[in-house]
This record gives structure tokens, C-alpha cells and sequence, in this order.
């Protein structure tokens, strides 16, 4: 049995990617997108006729250009996630444009907007999870949409106060981003690679694992933003792992025992302190964090770029 088909036996395998064609070849469970993905993925001819289609939709919208400009972004979203299930069993994760990340109003009305496209396309709202910059304001938009049964996946998430307040506002799942984590680290320290077990990635989401378990927290836990397919293996047992094509590639290939890593009975056992959260509680916590703070910026800003691009790429035939 090859490490992919091990790692299916202990976490749920979620594709991190728009590129349908690779979703299909691994059959995950789940799949997940963002502005950059779908950004590579629109400019493919095998995926033309979504983006046309998207175009047409928009150019139909009333309204002014840019609010036409942004229904086609969203129809081209939707248009990626609509294709994307019908070949996954599970749910996609289809994101807010990451410049309304510190708008609660507009991230609200952007957010029913996409529910809606998937229901007028037949897609039960169940099967979507709303990606949403781990921001407070990010956090607080979550909460209210998923008192709506709009559930939500919260992105961009380096730090378990982040993790915290999300689960303490009913948020489905979250994201944490080991690879970006790792990154950071490793510039700072000026290290070419860590062993598994001391990846800074890796050590942050089996702190969250550990914490949701302890406190018996709800929210699922999906570990993204690999860098390697030791990342991965070091987190078997994570709920769910989101991995680039590259990656799943990787574990095929590798025919190593893979024990379960992260176990919720063990996780009941340990002592670990109850992390109490306000709003100024979280800013500060996220401001002494200097990573953290530095990727979700950083994060928000590159996912901003790629939807400004994917922009670029339809508005000059949206009227």
C-alpha cells in the first residue's frame, strides 16, 4: 500500500487545485481553490469555455462595469467549483476576493452571492464551504453566515489564536498554512530544511490539533500550503490535508509504513491551557506574533494580486 492510500486511512485528502483534469487523476474527497489557482487554471484552453461562459453572465448583469466585471468573477468561480463536484463526492471551497478581507458587509453580500450562484446551478449549499481570510473581520463574517447554514473555510490562518477564534465562532473548517509557516522560519533562521518532527509548519497545526481536541471543538482542521510530502506524513491523522497534484503524485510513489501522527485520544491527555479571546485579546495576540501577522498580510495582499489578474483577463470583453 502506497503512502496515499495509507494517508487516506487516517485523514480525509482534499486537492489543492483548479486544474480539473488533476482533480479527476486522484479523486480526493474534497477539493479546494483560491484566486491563484483558478487564475492558472483560466488560462488553459481546456477551460475556455468556462471563462466564456463566465464573460457572457457578467456582460448580461445590470449595472456598472465594475459590478458586471464582478459578477463575472464570481460566475467564474462558481463555474470552476460546479465542475470541480462533479467529479469529487465532497465539498469545494470557493473564496471571497481577498480585498474585502477587513469588510464584514461586503464579504456578507459577496458570500450569498456565490451560495446563490451554486443553487441556481443545482448545488446544494451544503457541498460549499465559503473561503474567508482568517481576519477578525474575516472571523466575524463567518460567524454570521454560518448562524445562515452557510458554511465556511477560513483561510490564510497561521497562529492558534486565529484557530481559537474560529472554532469559538462555529466556523466548519479552518486552514492552516504549514508550508507558509515553514517559510518564514526558514529565512529568518537561515535553515535550509527541518526534520519532520521540528518543521515550524508542522508543530503549529498539531498545537491547533491538540487544542480543538482537548476543548472537543467541532471545527475540522485541514492542513494546507505543503512544501514537501514530509510535511504531509508528519500530519497523518490531521483531518482533513489539502495537497497539490505534485505532492499526490509524490505519496504514490512511496511505499514507506506511514503510522498515525496526530491522534485526538492522545490529544485528551495533555495539558494544555484554555486560550481566552476578545477582540483586542486576538489583535494583540496576532500583533506579538510577528509571522503570523506577516503572512496573513502577505497572504491577503498575493491573493489580491491573482484576482486582479484574473480581472485583467476578462474585463476587456465584459461590456
Amino acid at each position: 500500500m502506497n503512502q496515499l492510500q495509507q494517508l487516506r486511512r487516517h485523514t480525509t485528502v482534499v486537492a489543492d487545485s483548479g486544474d480539473i483534469e488533476a482533480i479527476a487523476r486522484y479523486r480526493p474527497t474534497d477539493a479546494t481553490t483560491n484566486p491563484s489557482l483558478i487564475l492558472a487554471a483560466a488560462s488553459q484552453d481546456a477551460y475556455r469555455h468556462l471563462v466564456e461562459d463566465a464573460i457572457r453572465f457578467g456582460n448580461a448583469q445590470h449595472g456598472t462595469a465594475g459590478e458586471r466585471l464582478d459578477a463575472a468573477m464570481d460566475k467564474l468561480a462558481v463555474n470552476f467549483g460546479v465542475e470541480i463536484l462533479r467529479i469529487v463526492p465532497g465539498r469545494v471551497s470557493t473564496e471571497v476576493d481577498a480585498r474585502l478581507s477587513f469588510d464584514v458587509p461586503a464579504s456578507l453580500a459577496r458570500a450569498r452571492r456565490l451560495i446563490a450562484l451554486y443553487e441556481a446551478a443545482g448545488i446544494d449549499r451544503a457541498r460549499v464551504l465559503i473561503k474567508l481570510a482568517s481576519t477578525w473581520e474575516g472571523i466575524a463574517t463567518a460567524r454570521a453566515l454560518e448562524q445562515e447554514g452557510i458554511h465556511c473555510n477560513l483561510t490564510l490562518l497561521f497562529c492558534l489564536a486565529q484557530a481559537v477564534a474560529c472554532a469559538e465562532a462555529g466556523v466548519r473548517l479552518i486552514s492552516p498554512f504549514v508550508g507558509r509557516i515553514t517559510d518564514w522560519y526558514r529565512q529568518r533562521d537561515g535553515v535550509a530544511a527541518y526534520a519532520p518532527e521540528n518543521d515550524p509548519g508542522v508543530r503549529s497545526v498539531t498545537a491547533i490539533f491538540n487544542y480543538f481536541k482537548k476543548f472537543a471543538h467541532d471545527t475540522e482542521i485541514m492542513g494546507a500550503s505543503f512544501r514537501t510530502a514530509g510535511q504531509v506524513t508528519a500530519l497523518a491523522g490531521c483531518d482533513l490535508l489539502t495537497i497539490a497534484p505534485t505532492l499526490l503524485a509524490e505519496l504514490e510513489t512511496r511505499e514507506e509504513p506511514l503510522p498515525l501522527r496526530l491522534d485526538p485520544a492522545v490529544a485528551a491527555t495533555l495539558d494544555i491551557a484554555r486560550l481566552e479571546l476578545s477582540e483586542s485579546r486576538f489583535r494583540w495576540l496576532l500583533n506579538e506574533d510577528a509571522m503570523a501577522t506577516e503572512k496573513l498580510a502577505e497572504g491577503i495582499r498575493r491573493f489580491a494580486v491573482d484576482a486582479i489578474e484574473l480581472e485583467r483577463l476578462i474585463a476587456q470583453r465584459t461590456g
